[in-house]
């Protein structure tokens, strides 16, 4: 997949589909539009192209928005090429960008730039200044600049907004499972493993701390859950906390994961971690010694689980 951060830099070598959206998640909702994408690529001989957007065009029309992601820029650039996209966009959104006109944005960008054959949209899609213009205007516009326009049904498009909303819930919720059902894969986020205070290998449980700069991605519900990870091209099991360490009197919210059978140093790299279950709730125990011993609990109960799934 070739990958693009302005419509500027794109030139097409030869016809495209299109279809266009936030695809935030790439959920199971995304998947089937990326599917007839595909489809209808292979059957015109076309290459399918995905436009997108960042920031979230709501986080610069509503600026008071708090909205949380499902993905930052670059693991949604992973999940769309798994899915066999040949071409994605990432145009920067401003309010410059907001205020193209419905038909410059037709002709100029997806005819000109694009050259597209067909693009494929929401029924309910809206375009141009001030979301002005519906998908009765863009096949007014395709009959006008010969291309055809295949729309995305209301069911296909609900199924799309409610599964979203479904799953930040069910992250907010700490209900992985349910996210990770909506979503066609485990939950997952990337960062870097840096220095905490190292507490944990006092008491037996030493931890990788990952931080994760974009602060817009959305981090499931405080609590300790089974992961897992890519390491050095290996699957590592382990347990992660998401919260304060109350027992040790922590102030600052970290994630911290121990990995079982790991004993690599792992400092300054880039790992991914993938939510299976949540065990529990971060409780404040009144000693290390048993703050120990629930963690030993939580270690049996992560590779009961282990055991039973993988």
């Amino acid at each position: 997949m070739k990958t693009f951060y302005a419509i500027p830099e794109f030139r097409a070598n030869k016809k495209t589909v299109l279809t266009l959206g936030t695809f935030d998640g790439v959920h199971l909702g995304h998947q089937s539009i990326l599917k007839k994408l595909k489809k209808a690529g292979e059957e015109l001989h076309c290459e399918s192209l995905v436009l997108t957007f960042f920031p979230h065009p709501r986080m610069v029309l509503q600026q008071d928005s708090d909205i949380k992601l499902l993905n930052t820029i670059a693991e949604k650039s992973l999940l769309l090429e798994r899915f066999g996209v040949d071409n994605l966009i990432i145009h920067p959104f401003d309010a410059t960008f907001s205020q193209l006109s419905a038909e410059a944005f037709v002709s100029e960008v997806l005819v000109k730039q694009f050259n597209i054959a067909k693009i494929i949209i929401g029924y309910d899609h809206r375009f141009g200044k001030n979301r002005s213009a519906t998908i009765d205007d863009l096949i007014v516009f395709g009959k006008k600049y010969s291309f055809e326009v295949e729309q995305i049904s209301a069911q296909e498009i609900d199924e799309v907004s409610v599964s979203s909303t479904k799953i930040r819930t069910a992250l907010d919720n700490g209900d992985v499972e349910t996210a990770s059902a909506y979503l066609g894969y485990p939950y997952f986020f990337s960062g870097k493993v840096v220095k905490g205070k190292q507490l944990g290998r006092t008491i037996g449980y030493p931890t990788a701390n990952i931080e994760i700069p974009e602060e817009y991605k959305l981090i499931p519900k405080i609590g300790v859950y089974v992961v897992s990870s890519e390491i050095n091209g290996k699957t590592v099991f382990g347990m992660m906390n998401i919260g304060y360490n109350p027992t040790v009197k922590g102030t600052n919210k970290t994630i911290e994961v121990h990995f079982f059978d790991f004993k690599a140093d792992i400092y300054d790299t880039e790992v991914t971690v993938s939510l299976h279950q949540r065990l529990r709730d971060e409780q404040k125990f009144g000693s290390v010694e048993l703050l120990q011993e629930q963690l030993s609990r939580d270690k049996v109960a992560s590779l009961e689980y282990i055991s039973k799934h993988f």
